[in-house]
């Protein structure tokens, strides 16, 4: 596995663990994630599928709408816990929510160990900037 500092180390395991109550009955696609928020505490999602698929919530949307229910909007890093080998990214729908958090980092892991660490610019390099974009 890759060299994960233990912060980093419990918040891919608990995309992991997170994975493990995804609802994929379309896809068979489990996919777990989890934020850090400031004050250490961890909060997990996971992809939640719709039989009207475009209702389904993604896996990092699930952390950040239950990490914004707890008061917290902005994070730092988000981890991904898919079963793809390599470890797969974050859709562009959740690219750009993850930008409009603040995140900057990303780790993705799968079962076999593999875990790769991204920048968030390397992921979504011209996101929409709603100050910067916007008219007026």
């Amino acid at each position: 596995m890759a060299d994960l500092s233990p912060e980093d180390r419990a918040l891919l395991d608990a995309a992991a663990t997170a994975r493990l109550n995804a609802l994929a009955p379309i896809s068979g696609y489990q996919v777990g994630a989890a934020v850090r928020l400031h004050d250490g505490t961890i909060v997990p999602g996971c992809n939640v599928e719709n039989w009207v698929l475009p209702v389904s919530i993604c896996a990092e949307h699930g952390a950040i709408a239950a990490a914004t229910a707890r008061g917290t909007h902005r994070f730092e890093v988000v981890a991904v816990f898919t079963p793809s080998s390599p470890p797969a990214v974050p859709c562009g729908n959740c690219r750009q929510i993850l930008h409009n958090h603040g995140v900057t980092r990303v780790l993705l892991g799968n079962p076999e160990g593999e875990v790769r660490q991204l920048t968030l610019a390397e992921l979504l390099p011209f996101p929409f900037d709603f100050e910067r974009d916007s008219p007026g």
